[in-house]
């Protein structure tokens, strides 16, 4: 299973078949063709006999280095095989051959499993005044938590 370009034919795939990645179509607002017509070249797929089994979506800041994932999904049948590592570490390559020295990640303070997925790959949370959230990132309200790893960081084991 090889990681390779998100093609727009993946992607209406992949909302086609959201609840298999998310549980629910929850996600779908966050889920925007930019990705793939004005980002295309850091958005992923590995596909398993033509189907997208998992994916990421990221972009490289226009405002500091640093490669932004603003999504990564894995089918709930294709769980627990690193996919989702293997795709952070391909777009941290990517990251940092453009320049990038940091990846950054944002998700809402009760998603536990993907603050605990970030922190098992080595990205730590940078909230506000020590804590791990920051208020009102998303706006008024809108708490988050920030998730940054340094790119020449040690890999964490």
């Amino acid at each position: 299973m090889e990681i390779e370009n998100c093609t727009l034919a993946d992607f209406h795939q992949i909302l086609g078949n959201l609840a298999q990645f998310w549980g629910s179509e929850r996600t779908l607002s966050l889920h925007h063709p930019m990705f793939l017509r004005e980002f295309g070249d850091t958005a992923y797929v590995i596909r398993e006999d033509g189907d997208a089994i998992a994916y990421l979506l990221g972009f490289l800041s226009q405002t500091e280095p640093v490669g932004y994932v603003h999504l990564v999904g894995v089918r709930a049948s294709h769980r627990r095989k690193g996919l989702a590592g293997r795709l952070y570490a391909h777009f941290a390559d990517v990251a940092s051959g453009r320049g990038c020295t940091e990846l950054k990640a944002i998700t809402t303070p009760d998603n536990v499993g993907s603050i605990a997925f970030h922190e098992s790959i080595g990205m730590m949370p940078v909230g506000d005044t020590g804590s791990a959230v920051t208020l009102n990132y998303a706006g008024p309200g809108q708490d988050r938590v920030v998730m940054r790893k340094r790119l020449d960081a040690p890999p964490r084991l």
